[in-house]
């Protein structure tokens, strides 16, 4: 039995354009950095033989060189040898990162323990064979684990287990239109009695391939976009443990220092609504709101003091969490209370005018909806002043 890590989509140098604010945009870059010393450890508290990484490493095959020496740098203090095949990120070939200079001098200097593997051809290790199946374009025509159908599995060691390591994907994504799929991979084409494990990189999230046994995505280390749905689950490692001619166990282990979470909240009836929204976002974050990256949708209807007060809750959270996307969908629904100070208490025919007017204007969810319950909360906070 042999144990190693199997990890993908490190995607290194990710610029995170969607994050506007640089400070943030740049402690979730380096979160990527920073994960890889966690699999380190978990390598060496597991005592996993080898880490394998299958593609995208790098967020691009001409990573810039600060990039480059950072990831050595963090592979180099990994205790065991790191394996990696190139992606559709960081695809091989002339000009590539793979065969710049530098890479290799830095790779040289800070990671010895770091080979790079970009031919279709099998490579054998003390205790395991790795059959890797590299991407030599962004989108290969062709099923890049084809090689391994017609392979002469007789010349390998029949003691060791045989790994293999793919990027692409094991579903046709493309579209209605004819589009043509690209970097497909056909499992159930491969000898399987013949092969050990299957370890895929492409999917971020981690999951075992449905009717194909000993494939799985390890998923990204750390997270790198909200998820997809309740079942999507990034921010992890599979820990594997392999034998020759025996089906594979595999353990998940959370490696992620971000938390990428979305929170819907429906305002209903109760007494203290914002309040309610605020415990609700306190219990969910758990006192991690300085990693957490939160997407809060808002619906339903709010009083305009109570929308006044959700504007400075918003501020509050911005302020807590280290990422902060509020889509506020909410409609402004004055109170009784409300309504008799505008339209009748002000005793102003004009002020009742405009706010029948701007209670007309602030149905929907576009801009001058938003504006017109911005106003509205004006038109009240003034007439309270009064």
């Amino acid at each position: 039995m042999v144990r190693f890590i199997h990890t993908a989509d490190w995607q290194l140098g990710k610029p995170f354009v969607g994050i506007r604010e640089p400070e943030a945009r740049g402690f979730v870059k380096e979160a990527r950095f920073r994960t890889i010393e966690r699999i380190g450890e978990v390598a060496e508290r597991d005592g996993a033989s080898f880490v394998v990484v299958a593609g995208d490493l790098f967020d691009s095959n001409t990573a810039d060189k600060a990039t480059v020496s950072r990831a050595c740098q963090a592979i180099g203090k990994i205790g065991v040898p790191v394996l990696v095949i190139s992606g559709n990120h960081d695809h091989s070939g002339l000009g590539t990162v793979w065969e710049q200079g530098f890479f290799r001098t830095e790779r040289d200097a800070f990671a010895p323990n770091l080979q790079v593997l970009l031919e279709p051809e099998p490579v054998e290790l003390d205790d395991a064979v790795i059959l890797p199946s590299p991407l030599k374009l962004r989108s290969a025509p062709e099923d890049p684990t084809q090689w391994l159908r017609t392979f002469d599995y007789s010349s390998l060691p029949d003691h060791k287990p045989r790994i293999v390591l793919a990027h692409g994907s094991v579903h046709d994504f493309s579209s209605s239109d004819g589009e043509f799929a690209t970097n497909l991979l056909d499992l159930e084409a491969l000898p399987m009695d013949e092969i050990d494990y299957i370890a895929l990189g492409d999917w971020h999230g981690t999951t075992e391939v449905k009717g194909v046994s000993k494939a799985w995505y390890s998923g990204t280390h750390e997270p790198d976009r909200y998820p997809h749905g309740p079942n999507y689950d990034s921010g992890n490692v599979l820990v594997v443990d392999v034998s020759r001619g025996e089906e594979p166990r595999v353990k998940k282990v959370p490696t992620a220092e971000l938390r990428w979470l979305v929170k819907e909240f429906t305002f209903g009836g109760g007494d203290d609504p914002i309040a309610d929204l605020e415990e609700s976002l306190e219990q969910e974050l758990g006192g991690k709101e300085s990693n957490t990256l939160l997407q809060v949708t808002l619906k339903g209807s709010l009083g305009i003091e109570a929308a006044h007060r959700l504007k400075e809750a918003e501020e509050r959270w911005r302020a807590r969490v280290r990422y902060l996307v509020w889509e506020n969908e909410t409609t402004i629904a004055p109170t009784q209370e409300e309504l008799e100070s505008l339209t009748e208490d002000s005793g102003d025919p004009l002020i009742a005018s405009v706010a029948k007017d701007l209670l007309e204007r602030c149905v929907g969810d576009g801009k001058d909806a938003e504006v017109a319950r911005l106003a509205l909360q004006e038109l009240y906070s003034a007439c309270k002043e009064v």
